[in-house]
């Protein structure tokens, strides 16, 4: 390891003065004017993880769904899967570094991580559409060159197809092709196997629109929608000719403000959908016949993925374990539909994607979504070459579902949650069903909800157990949200500090907006007065428009669908 070599290079990517950042489950995220030290910095951390792993490891420059102006930066592991915990911390570490320490830096960790210096290196990095991506995808390959690396620059990919080349690159191309052109095909063509009998019955006119977010997604899926034509015809909006990069537009636009987004045309029934910035979540919407605008989003894909798959199990009849993944964020009726109609066991984790993927890899199926689209399906090895073994074996009605679940392996994007994959899995179970938008959306009907925010002098005054559902500290906390929980029908509330500011979020569902906004206030309360809260006091809602952004169900009680 050159290290005068490495200070040299590194003056040229200094540390701004008193920059302190984290990284976390999204990487390092701030304005891209701050990062080029960070890019620098974890090409060269990639190099000494591909030394340590004896694998390639994937760079990702993007920052998602965040502002345009903004940038990030995450590291891949050699499955595909988000960096390891411990490789976090030393991400934090040799970013926060101050220059005169970044060799020791750089030598610690190569000894706490018993690194094999002598070891050859290799690195595989990609970008979004960002202005300032190209530039800071530069700063990395500098940072992986000092150190000896080598590495291949894949230029504008979507982050689950970083992932996806990672994985293939380290499983010598036994998860597929490790190209661009390799991943179009091995999903279009398990998309065009799967939907092969519905558009046998003339079902072969199908339309979605997709809004791009003026981001990546567009420029992939304008590239490989030819792949999977005529079954499935896609037009794109928010493409990136004209507006900015997530602005107005997008799933965490369309999620969070409970309307379509700007710049794209909806008729009443037509299906929409939305990718995020950097195209790994996805959501659906409609407006029906009354003008009423409908969203489905993850938790609702997760009950349609994971309804059908229930029913492929069945017909298969070879006793392989499914589970359904979710954080307290999901909404009580998909929880409920999933238990008591599906009779699909469901699990709760903390909030974070690599908590709900780790959970998904104890089932033989495993089920993940988070209520903002973000989520896959895995398969353990052993179901896969069970499904293999009786998609070639079986008779009749039991190869055919094998069949179909062989194309669901290769459909679904296994190393994270990937807009593109999930839209060609719904589209494909939507087929195959007849089912509408419509009556996607009736399976249940969503509990009324609210969150919302309580600034405290010190968020750690908060813990936290049970997939974070149950407060520990402050003593009293908890029986004053069981107290007012049992005021209400249907309902339950939860309280979580947050990782990156002082604040304690607060989530509240009952029978009717009424009672979920009552519930939330009243919670929010309780926080402010037991946890240290600063500031104004949480007021009670005085305007009846107040729960319209967060609610989502319109009744006063949760309605289950009993079928398809």
């Amino acid at each position: 390891m050159d290290l005068d070599a490495v200070t040299k290079q590194s003056v040229l990517h200094a540390k701004p003065d008193g920059l302190i950042l984290q990284y976390g489950t999204a990487g390092f995220r701030t304005k891209a004017e701050h990062l080029d030290h960070v890019m620098f910095r974890m090409g060269l951390l990639a190099v000494l993880r591909s030394k340590q792993t004896k694998s390639t490891i994937g760079v990702m420059v993007t920052a998602s769904h965040n502002p345009e102006e903004d940038n990030g930066v995450k590291l891949v592991d050699p499955l595909g899967e988000m960096l390891a915990a411990s490789w976090e911390e030393h991400a934090t570490c040799l970013a926060n570094a101050e220059e005169q320490h970044l060799p020791r830096v750089l030598v610690d960790i190569s000894e706490k991580a018993a690194v094999d210096l002598h070891q050859d290196a290799f690195v595989v990095i990609g970008r979004d559409t960002r202005p300032s991506s190209e530039r800071l995808s530069q700063s990395v390959i500098d940072g992986v060159t000092v150190l000896g690396g080598q590495f291949y620059d894949y230029g504008l990919l979507t982050t689950p197809q970083l992932h996806y080349m990672v994985f293939c690159r380290n499983s010598n191309g036994q998860y597929g092709k490790a190209t661009v052109e390799g991943y179009y095909q091995k999903l279009s063509s398990a998309f065009v196997e799967l939907t092969k009998q519905a558009f046998c019955r003339g079902d072969d006119h199908r339309t979605l629109k997709v809004d791009c977010a003026n981001g990546i997604g567009a420029l992939k899926l304008a590239e490989m929608k030819h792949y999977f034509s005529p079954g499935l015809s896609v037009q794109l909006f928010n493409d990136g000719t004209k507006g900015k990069l997530n602005h107005l537009c997008g799933a965490d636009f369309v999620k969070s403000h409970q309307k379509p987004p700007q710049g794209i045309e909806m008729r009443a029934n037509e299906r929409c959908c939305s990718f995020d910035g950097d195209a790994d979540r996805i959501v659906y919407y409609y407006h029906d016949a009354d003008g009423q605008f409908h969203l489905i989003d993850g938790d609702k894909i997760a009950t349609l993925i994971s309804s059908f798959l229930k029913e492929l199990l069945l017909e298969i009849g070879d006793g392989l374990s499914l589970g359904v993944v979710q954080t307290a964020y999901a909404n009580g009726s998909s929880t409920r539909y999933l238990e008591e109609v599906m009779k699909v066991p469901v699990y709760c984790t903390k909030t974070g994607v690599k908590h709900l993927h780790h959970k998904a890899q104890e089932f033989d199926i495993g089920v993940y979504f988070e209520a903002n689209g973000h989520g896959t399906v895995l398969f353990s090895k052993a179901a896969e070459t069970k499904i293999k073994q009786l998609a070639k074996e079986s008779e009749d009605e039991k190869r055919k579902a094998a069949k179909m679940l062989e194309n669901i392996i290769d459909l679904f994007n296994q190393t994270i949650g990937d807009a593109i994959s999930d839209m060609l899995v719904i589209e494909a179970i939507l087929a195959l069903k007849g089912l509408t938008v419509q009556q996607w959306d009736a399976l249940y009907t969503d509990l009324p909800n609210r969150q919302l925010k309580v600034k405290v002098a010190d968020r750690q005054v908060i813990s936290t157990t049970d997939a974070e559902r149950q407060v520990v500290k402050p003593p009293g906390l908890q029986e004053a949200i069981n107290d007012l929980v049992k005021k209400y029908r249907l309902s339950r509330a939860f309280v979580r500090p947050s990782g990156t500011e002082d604040i304690v979020r607060v989530y509240a569902e009952a029978d009717s907006q009424e009672n979920t906004d009552s519930l939330a206030y009243e919670v929010s309360l309780a926080v402010f007065q037991l946890a240290g809260g600063i500031g104004e006091r949480p007021q009670r809602a005085s305007s009846p428009c107040w729960g319209r952004r967060w609610s989502r169900g319109r009744g006063s009680l949760s309605v289950l669908r009993t079928g398809w």
